[in-house]
């Protein structure tokens, strides 16, 4: 089974991520939950570059990925699971919630230490959010994440099989939680204790610190209800809240040049 995984990784991941990208898409076409105010196609355009770029240096820099790293730690019997022989129907859906974790973690971190916010405010520049906003991360910040997350990959000795489910579920939900989509109010009201929704995150993109500084999650909910980091709804509302950041409220954020300098900004 690892060894299938192993092989077929990137085709898994490649296929999903093309299928959820472009029914995402679709349906925050059909049904918008903000009017957009950037150009789409300099935004899109932008966006979708640099997750070219990103993905490019990850596969330079972390051949074997996450899932080879998670190989090679069970061959060579490193990790938690490793260590006790955990069976399966445990280490798996605990390495999942795990890894949730750690990238919640990181991402207030990447809030909290000046330097990592230098380089995530690129993420947080872009003035409209849609599922291209779920791609939009430095490439700096890309491999100081894939880092933090091997290293966490390690000392749990995840299955190889947690990591793609981790992995593929976690860039699923990034896509929905950062989609343009309008979902029925009564039926987001339900989903966000199960899953991070477009309307939780969105808070999140606004352009006042207190909201800024909340819903840290991309998948689970939990951690911000449990670290009080949850705001339910924006101060403004969702059709009325500015999305961004304050100082660079035109175009810029659209431009590749721009958005791949601006942790060298002084601001």
């Amino acid at each position: 089974m690892e060894q299938f995984v192993s092989e077929n990784e990137s085709a898994i991941r490649l296929t999903i991520f093309l299928g959820l990208f472009a029914l995402l898409a679709v349906t925050e076409f059909l049904r918008p939950r903000r009017r957009l105010t950037a150009s789409k196609t300099n935004r899109w355009t932008t966006n979708l570059l640099i997750v070219v770029i990103d993905s490019a240096l990850v596969r330079l820099l972390f051949p074997a990925a996450a899932v080879g790293i998670a190989l090679w730690a069970n061959a060579e019997g490193h990790g938690l699971f490793n260590w006790i022989n955990a069976p399966l129907w445990i280490s798996i859906p605990v390495s999942i919630v795990v890894l949730d974790f750690a990238v919640w973690l990181s991402h207030l971190l990447s809030h909290k230490i000046p330097l990592f916010w230098r380089f995530h405010r690129m993420h947080h520049a872009d003035r409209d959010i849609d599922v291209t906003t779920a791609i939009r991360f430095h490439p700096i910040e890309i491999i100081v994440s894939m880092g933090w997350k091997v290293a966490w990959v390690i000392a749990l000795g995840a299955p190889a099989v947690s990591v793609i489910l981790f992995e593929t579920i976690l860039n699923g939900t990034a896509m929905f939680n950062h989609s343009n989509t309008k979902l029925p109010l009564s039926l987001d009201r339900v989903l966000r204790w199960i899953v991070v929704t477009p309307d939780m995150h969105r808070v999140h993109h606004s352009t006042i610190n207190r909201e800024t500084d909340s819903n840290y999650g991309f998948n689970l909910p939990w951690w911000d209800r449990l670290f009080s980091t949850y705001v339910d709804q924006p101060e403004l509302g969702h059709e009325g809240m500015n999305i961004g950041l304050n100082e660079w409220q035109d175009e810029r954020p659209t431009q590749l040049g721009w958005s791949l300098s601006v942790p060298f900004f002084k601001k």
